[in-house]
């Protein structure tokens, strides 16, 4: 594989879990909201990753990026608080809040923050690489 390769690899996986801290950061800021409709209540968000396949198969490599396929909400229940003196109470009392659980959203950022952290290493030990390389070449 190709030093250059390695950059097109690593940048996609930058890629990836920058939108992964994104989707996590929209899940904290909204993890307190509350609702008076079911069907106005945020629901947590998750990014869906996968090895980009096509260019697998067409390049016939053994190593491909990320490609982030979107960004889904997740199907937990939400939760039902009956708060019958809340100015968001529905008719029978109750208020909705989103399915978000803090501790594993601080988790998740967490890992796609060291993901990142771990890529832009690679890639600068790449760029090192490359540049030792040059310097052989020109002595």
């Amino acid at each position: 594989m190709s030093l250059f390769k390695v950059f097109d690899i690593s940048g996609s996986a930058m890629s990836a879990q920058s939108v992964r801290l994104n989707t996590t950061a929209s899940n904290l800021a909204n993890a307190d909201s509350v609702s008076s409709s079911i069907n106005e209540t945020y629901r947590a968000r998750k990014p869906v990753f996968a090895a980009d396949l096509n260019q697998a198969l067409s390049d016939r490599q053994e190593s491909v990026g990320v490609k982030v396929m979107g960004i889904v909400e997740t199907d937990k229940p939400l939760l039902k608080e009956f708060h019958p003196d809340h100015p968001m109470a529905d008719a029978d009392g109750f208020i909705y809040k989103p399915n978000v659980n803090v501790v594993e959203e601080m988790t998740d950022m967490l890992s796609a923050s060291r993901n990142y952290q771990t890529n832009v290493q690679v890639a600068d030990a790449a760029k090192q690489m490359l540049q030792q390389t040059l310097r052989l070449g020109k002595g």
